[in-house]
């Protein structure tokens, strides 16, 4: 049986778990970006204080990038305080997620640590062991040239080859490369030809410095650019000709693929309507997967309030997140009811609008029968304020004391005040949701969330994720 300090210890775990899915350190709708780094260190240093072994866990979890990295950064850098067994299972851990992270963000985790003047031994073999196991170093010589000279100098490592090196520290660039990508690098300092043959992000600098005009150079260097970085360029560069750069909608992640609907015109929405909706759907169907169809009779409450709209970093990100958790819920119910805060019947021409009527959509979910009723939302019921809440303590405590109704509440936003995501009810779980795509294991995780099950059952829970997530690696 837990005792309380096992059920606080659980409760811990899982506040810091919602924390990692959707904080990022960036401003939200209700709360500005430094309140929402405070926030997060705070919870950060306190986990690590007292569950070090839980925090690292979180690594296996459906954790966003930022959070990921700043565990890592942290972990390394407290080395000392852990024994020979937590380290050991920290570096299957570290190395697993690490393979994970883009590159990018690997290489601005690496500049922290040196930063940080973190260079225990342990901190130099993941970086090694990491630099090792990338595909092309030529090609990240490239395009991360300014990020892997500083890991190579940080970690005491000698470059790949001698041509590395060359490139890397050498105070005159040879008249010739032998690596193709290195020699066409150096063309494209007086040869403008050379620069479409490069990574995007390392031709943009040199189309920059020569003065070519955006759309031109957007035009030819299409087939050189990842699916991502065709996505943001439709998503923000319309103005520069972007639409000579066509992405392919139907490989987009379900979540992305949303964030880049709700970036178009209305008008532009209704003119590809087919397209937008059969790409939504083929995301939403690959992210299903073998669950698609199982989940029986679905309501959703889907939250297009105001709040919605998120912030100027993270703009329409709660709106995204919602508006992909229905084309997913949708895929995997058997029978499913979408209910918007906002009444409408119109998925791909979702905005954020107006109040927030939880409570009366909440109602509305119920009167449906449903087997499971999934509320999406930031928690800020306020039409009338607490309605949300008091509807789920009556059915919960007095209509369905059975749970014949599963109720979970998946919340895309950090709440910094409370260190934790809002929450509706105490007897509804909440879980912090990022990508749509994590919407099912959250569910699962949500299920802990609800004060019936413990440290115990969670520990072994994060104990079998850790295993099936780092056996790739053993």
């Amino acid at each position: 049986m837990d005792t309380q300090h096992d059920l606080v210890a659980a409760e811990d775990v899982l506040l810091f778990v919602n924390a990692a899915i959707t904080a990022t350190g960036q401003r939200e709708f209700h709360t500005g970006a430094e309140e929402q780094r405070l926030s997060l260190d705070f919870l950060h240093a306190y986990m690590l204080g007292n569950y070090r072994e839980l925090y690292a866990a979180a690594l296996a979890l459906d954790i966003n990038d930022h959070n990921a990295a700043l565990i890592i950064h942290r972990l390394l850098a407290t080395g000392r305080e852990a024994t020979a067994e937590q380290r050991r299972v920290e570096g299957r851990l570290i190395a697993r997620r690490l393979v994970l992270l883009p590159p990018q963000r690997v290489y601005r985790l690496f500049r922290a640590l040196r930063q940080a003047k973190v260079n225990n031994r342990r901190t130099r073999a993941v970086v090694r062991d990491w630099i090792a196991a990338r595909p092309d170093p030529a090609f990240d010589a490239v395009k991360y040239r300014g990020g892997l000279k500083e890991a190579l100098r940080h970690a005491h490592l000698a470059p790949a080859s001698e041509e590395l090196g060359t490139f890397f520290f050498a105070a005159r660039t040879p008249a010739r490369f032998a690596t193709p990508i290195l020699d066409t690098w150096r063309r494209a300092h007086y040869e403008q030809a050379a620069l479409y043959e490069l990574p995007y992000t390392v031709a943009e600098g040199f189309a920059a410095r020569r003065g070519i005009a955006r759309g031109d150079f957007l035009e030819r260097i299409a087939p050189r650019m990842t699916r991502l970085e065709q996505l943001r360029l439709q998503e923000s560069g319309r103005s520069h000709r972007a639409g000579a750069v066509r992405a392919d909608l139907s490989r987009m992640p379900l979540t992305r693929l949303a964030t880049y609907v709700l970036a178009l015109a209305p008008a532009d929405r209704v003119a590809r309507r087919a397209e937008l909706t059969a790409a939504l759907r083929s995301a939403a169907r690959r992210a299903a997967g073998p669950q698609q169809g199982s989940w029986g009779r679905v309501a959703a409450v889907l939250d297009d309030s105001y709040s919605a709209s998120g912030s100027g970093q993270k703009r329409r990100r709660p709106l995204a997140v919602a508006l992909a958790c229905h084309y997913l819920l949708q895929a995997l119910a058997a029978d499913y009811t979408p209910l918007w805060t906002s009444g409408s019947d119109d998925p791909l021409l979702s905005r954020p609008f107006g109040a927030t009527p939880l409570g009366r959509r909440i109602v509305d979910a119920l009167d449906t029968r449903p087997d499971r009723i999934l509320i999406v939302s930031d928690g800020w019921d306020n039409a009338p304020p607490g309605l949300a809440a008091e509807v789920l303590r009556i059915w919960r405590t007095r209509l369905d004391p059975d749970r014949s109704t599963s109720i979970v509440h998946l919340n895309p936003v950090y709440d910094a005040e409370g260190f934790d995501v809002r929450r509706l009810a105490p007897t509804v779980p909440t879980a912090g949701i990022r990508d749509a795509e994590d919407l099912p294991a959250l569910v699962e995780l949500a299920a802990f969330a609800e004060g019936r099950t413990g440290l115990a059952e969670l520990t072994q829970h994060l104990a079998a994720r850790t295993a099936t997530f780092t056996e790739v690696t053993t």
